[in-house]
């Protein structure tokens, strides 16, 4: 690496990071579990078709890729799915595992070494019969987990239960050999968490409007001998009280996290058991994710936090938390635990997400998964900067900002450098600071990134998130626009140079921010919402079908704000050029929002593109297109901002 520092505009340096090494690190492993005492999870293979397969880690600690492609380990119940995989071993010491399997959302019976069988028909209604969360229970001969079963060929005709599926395959084409275990009195559930001794099932449920962050029911029942469910009742939650997860500790007590007082706590029996100002859950946007984990000595894995989450072991007789030794700062919602042992997703500024093991009785942490491998020098990626910026009526606005950075380049001293505000997805979520190499693609050429966690954001308690209630479209684009200006005002960033782009509920408030201000000079918008009046009116799927009644206001009271907030309806103000890119298998925000939003804006002489891409649904998945779409994302920023950045395809731009 050379000594010297050379002076080139910004958004020209040139980098190593390239739009294939991007896609080739994009996605992360997931749902990890033990099979025994070995680890298994899932994990993405962008450059094969954007499957994801199941990952064993055996005793010497060699990792197998055990399904071969085609075979996709991914579930889409409620369409963003939940966990698709569970294991035990066999009295004969073999592992058995059950999977989801993509293409027909059967569940699969697999032991290494055979062909997988199917466990479920396929059905001819609507969208079939789907499965997630499944806990295999051999001494019953069946596997219990989540059935979604459509009843007609709209979005919304559709049924969820718990479900007991035969394990010796006598339901792979006859459905009516499951058995049903819960009625339909809840329109959402989760997975049922069976209590030691096997008496006892708990899960969540929720009804529309309300999301599950919104409020939920915990559901206790009694496992009769023989299996079926009784005397299930309510004994925790509501309207405003989301219960996030619940679990049994060891010796049988009921342990789950609620946001009763505005943080996600845990309590153990309905007792508090670690009060703080901190979040112990969050947003369940699949069925599956795991906050805590009971151990069998009594203790629990927990993920805390304000903001990042860091892995902890809790005591709850004392409360005290004492947190795992490493380099992992952000730590996703998959904990499982065997004996003292537990596994973990972690990643940092420095490092993508990788598969840790703690054991409890040593305190030791280490990669046993997934390990992160520096795909260019890491010199080359940013030095993020957790900040906090002040919003209208001096709100705070959490924002994590990466400068651009490179070793052996900087800007021109009477220059600053053009930012790129990112809005997040959900938008009940939070964009962890963790290593991506799609930030640093366009960091390490001279281009900011701003990643703003706006109001309606998880991780600072209930107060924060409820911001957005009937405001999105206001608080959200409120917040990424004072971002944006203070980055100007303070000189960090160029104000005639400023841009946004998001995906899904980011693409929506790009769109928004396009045709409600003036504060950006182009944006890319990535599967979007564009039109409320469609989108909640039949137009995506049955989870998020009544989302709006919350974020908007209820449709039968406030019908005018539906058409108000949408970007389609202010299409005539659309000034700055942009570009729009959506997956055509997209059930949650399908094409028709960017083709009724495209359709308005004819004859309005606005340079744009749009870039569909086939077998693609929410989310891109597949290493090609998130080549093209990279690429095409830097192409504009580079016309806009008249730059020339060296080896990137130009896109062609029309009006």
């Amino acid at each position: 690496m050379g000594e010297t520092v050379r002076t080139l505009a910004y958004g020209e340096w040139p980098s190593p990071i390239d739009a294939a090494t991007a896609a080739a690190h994009d996605g992360s492993p997931e749902f990890a579990g033990f099979v025994g005492d070995e680890v298994w999870w899932t994990e993405p293979r962008p450059a094969e078709a954007g499957r994801r397969t199941l990952v064993r880690r055996h005793a010497d600690g060699a990792e197998e890729s055990v399904l071969p492609a085609p075979w996709n380990v991914r579930s889409r119940v409620i369409e963003y799915g939940g966990r698709p995989w569970a294991g035990t071993v066999r009295d004969g010491g073999g592992p058995l595992v059950v999977f989801v399997n993509f293409a027909d959302q059967r569940l699969y019976r697999y032991e290494p070494g055979g062909e997988p069988r199917p466990l479920t028909p396929v059905s001819p209604v609507g969208q079939g019969l789907r499965w997630a969360e499944p806990v295999p229970l051999p001494e019953r001969g069946e596997v219990w987990c989540v059935l979604e079963e459509f009843t007609g060929d709209g979005p919304s005709d559709v049924r969820r239960v718990l479900a007991a599926v035969p394990l010796d395959g006598s339901a792979a084409e006859d459905r009516n050999a499951v058995r049903e275990l819960s009625d339909a009195r809840h329109r959402f559930v989760t997975g049922p968490r069976l209590s030691p001794d096997g008496r006892r099932a708990a899960w969540l449920g929720w009804d529309h409007p309300r999301m599950p962050w919104d409020g939920t029911e915990l559901v206790l029942a009694d496992v009769a001998p023989d299996g079926t469910l009784r005397d299930a009742r309510t004994v925790a939650g509501g309207p405003e009280e989301s219960i996030a997860q619940v679990d049994w500790t060891h010796d049988g007590r009921l342990l789950y996290a609620s946001d009763r007082t505005g943080w996600w706590n845990l309590y153990r029996d309905g007792e508090p058991v670690c009060p703080r100002e901190e979040e112990f859950g969050g947003p369940l946007w699949k069925l599956g994710h795991r906050w805590f984990a009971p151990l069998g000595n009594g203790l629990i894995a927990v993920l805390h936090g304000r903001g990042a989450l860091a892995l902890g072991i809790l005591d709850p007789e004392t409360g005290e938390v004492v947190d795992a030794a490493g380099p992992w700062t952000e730590f996703a919602p998959t904990l499982a635990a065997h004996g003292e042992r537990v596994v973990a997703v972690g990643a940092g500024p420095h490092s993508a997400h990788e598969v840790v093991e703690l054991d409890t009785r040593t305190g030791r942490a280490r990669v046993i998964g997934a390990a992160h491998e520096d795909a260019v020098d890491p010199a080359y990626c940013p030095e993020p900067q957790v900040r906090v910026f002040t919003g209208p009526d001096g709100r705070e606005i959490h924002t994590h900002v990466y400068p651009p950075h490179h070793p052996e380049h900087t800007g021109p001293a009477d220059q600053l450098p053009p930012y790129v505000i990112w809005a997040h997805g959900g938008p009940t979520g939070r964009v962890p600071l963790v290593l991506d190499l799609e930030i640093a693609y366009f960091t390490s050429r001279g281009i900011g990134v701003a990643e703003v966690n706006y109001g309606g954001s998880t991780g600072y308690g209930r107060a924060y998130r409820n911001r957005l209630r009937e405001q999105w479209g206001v608080v959200d684009v409120e917040d990424c626009a004072a971002v944006a200006l203070a980055l100007a005002d303070e000189g960090t960033a160029d104000r005639e140079r400023l841009a946004i782009r998001g995906g899904s509920a980011g693409g929506w408030t790009t769109a928004a921010s396009l045709t409600t201000t003036d504060v950006y000079a182009c944006g890319t918008i990535i599967y979007p919402v564009l039109d409320l009046t469609g989108w909640g009116t039949g137009e995506t799927h049955d989870f998020e079908s009544q989302y709006l009644e919350s974020l908007i206001g209820p449709r039968a009271e406030v019908p005018e704000r539906y058409a108000e907030r949408s970007p389609a309806a202010h299409a005539d103000r659309l000034t700055a050029p942009f570009l729009l890119l959506q997956g055509l298998d997209d059930v949650i925000c399908p094409p028709v929002q960017c083709e009724r939003f495209l359709a308005r804006l004819a004859g309005r002489d606005v340079p744009h593109a749009y870039l569909t891409f086939e077998g693609e649904g929410h989310g891109f998945r597949r290493a090609e297109t998130m080549v093209r779409a990279l690429e095409a994302e830097l192409s504009l920023y580079a016309q806009v901002f008249d730059m020339k950045p060296p080896g990137v395809p130009t896109l062609e731009l029309g009006r």
